[in-house]
């Protein structure tokens, strides 16, 4: 289907970027994956423009001549989104890495796709300003990133996924055209929201090149505590009780016993005491501008807590042991990667099902004889579940466990959840898109692409 890169095709590419345009088998490599499990395709070739203009030639020599083009960011996704599945280009938006404004009177950022997530942040909180969204790998995964899939995080709980805030894009169409999406406003009721439906769409209709972002004030002060609890399923019944305690947590998140032991073995601390009969934990944290506001919440908290068989509660006494429990959670992931060959699932259900869900995960591993790790963020009903390979033989990996998945997925969107919360479908969720959506559904997002994408060069083989 897809024209095969010549050495003609080479020398217009270069006539583009110049000398940003690799075919080295090491950068061919590192274009080849992201951090989904251990699957790797190389492109032909690797393309690094440096504004909209080299981005917009690339894709119309790609258009004219039917060659394919996977988007690049800092691969950090976990759903196969970087992944060159049909070779041809690989174009890497890293070299589009700056903050272009900070509004402060109007309360926004537009920033170019390539920026780190932690460097924007950082960079707006300097001004007194907050952008909320803070997935796992905000200091090394790139805003556009976000953008393209939706991304969330644990603060997501109070403030909102990243389309919550922003309010435009510019973008280059597969044809070359550039348009922008929308308006730097608030409230814009004109015409079809191209913006949203850009943003979490993976790459597949337009190229981004610049983000408007929406900014809140950042808060003053925050408190965080962990709980361990003797049942993994009380952990997960006390997060609907917070909130119907009238409690909003900037975060809350839950580990199961064995993603925070794992985690303390790779990162060598152990300071955390994890006692023989702690099942699992729950990070809260509240934050805002009043210290006495903040304690009261606190105090709600731990009345609630007290209703689900807990241990000792751990208040973090310093920004030290603040950023040392955050720390913890947010290489939960990195840990079990490093602990063993695993398949992770992005499950969301109403927060109400949370106990529901974890137990129907269990029953499924228990069938199939897999062991399961889960942590994610509990405000949000979001659980990560990583399946261990562990014992399980090639067959049984290959052959049995898409079966589980689909048993899993299935008694999710029964729970009323759906099959990712943040980490979108990409390439290894898209043989369940049938188990959340009708036919007639699939076919519009179908009909979407083509409009956006005749040809169907953009990031190929993705989603469906």
């Amino acid at each position: 289907m897809y024209k095969s890169i010549s050495s003609e095709d080479i020398f217009v590419f270069r006539s583009i970027v110049d000398d940003r345009c690799f075919i080295d088998e090491q950068a061919l490599f590192d274009y080849s994956h992201d951090e989904t499990e251990d699957i790797s395709i190389l492109p032909s070739v690797v393309l690094k423009p440096i504004n909209p203009e080299e981005v917009s030639a690339i894709l119309r020599y790609c258009n004219e001549h039917t060659i394919c083009v996977t988007p690049s960011g800092a691969r950090t996704g976990l759903s196969g989104g970087a992944i060159p599945v049909h070779g041809g280009v690989a174009l890497s938006l890293e070299k589009f890495n700056r903050i272009l404004e900070i509004d402060e009177k109007n309360h926004q950022v537009t920033t170019e796709p390539g920026v780190i997530t932690q460097v924007l942040q950082d960079a707006v909180k300097e001004k007194g300003l907050f952008y909320p969204p803070d997935p796992a790998s905000k200091g090394s995964c790139f805003i556009g990133g976000n953008v393209s899939e939706n991304s969330g995080g644990p603060k997501a709980v109070k403030y909102g996924v990243t389309n919550e805030y922003v309010l435009n894009l510019e973008v280059v169409l597969p044809s070359g055209e550039i348009i922008w999406t929308g308006a730097n406003v608030l409230k814009n009721a004109t015409g079809y929201n191209l913006t949203q439906l850009i943003t979490g769409s993976e790459g597949t209709l337009a190229v981004i090149t610049k983000i408007v972002l929406k900014l809140i004030p950042h808060p003053t002060h925050n408190l965080l505590m962990l709980a361990p609890f003797f049942s993994a399923e009380k952990a997960c019944e006390a997060v609907g009780a917070i909130f119907r305690a009238g409690i909003t947590p900037s975060g809350l998140e839950f580990m199961e016993r064995d993603a925070l032991i794992w985690t303390q073995v790779f990162l060598g601390d152990t300071s955390i005491h994890v006692g023989e009969n702690h099942a699992a934990h729950l990070l809260i944290e509240v934050d805002g501008f009043d210290p006495e506001i903040l304690m009261n919440d606190c105090t709600k908290i731990m009345e609630v807590l007290e209703q689900f068989e807990t241990d000792e509660v751990l208040f973090a006494e310093s920004q030290a042991q603040k950023d040392a429990l955050w720390k913890l959670r947010r290489s939960v992931g990195e840990a079990v990667k490093s602990n063993s060959i695993y398949k992770e699932e992005d499950t969301v259900v109403p927060r109400f099902a949370l106990p529901e869900l974890l137990q129907h995960i269990k029953s499924i591993g228990k069938n199939y004889g897999f062991k399961s790790v889960c942590y994610g963020h509990a405000g949000d009903g979001n659980l990560h579940v990583n399946i261990i390979k562990g014992d399980l033989t090639d067959a049984q990996w290959n052959d049995e466990l898409p079966l589980a998945i689909r048993e899993l997925f299935s008694e999710v969107v029964r729970m009323g959840g759906t099959l990712s919360g943040e980490h979108g479908i990409g390439l290894v969720q898209k043989p369940y898109m049938d188990i959340a959506f009708s036919e007639t559904s699939l076919n519009l997002m179908r009909s979407i692409k083509k409009v956006f994408d005749p040809k169907g060069i953009l990031n190929p083989g993705k989603i469906f």
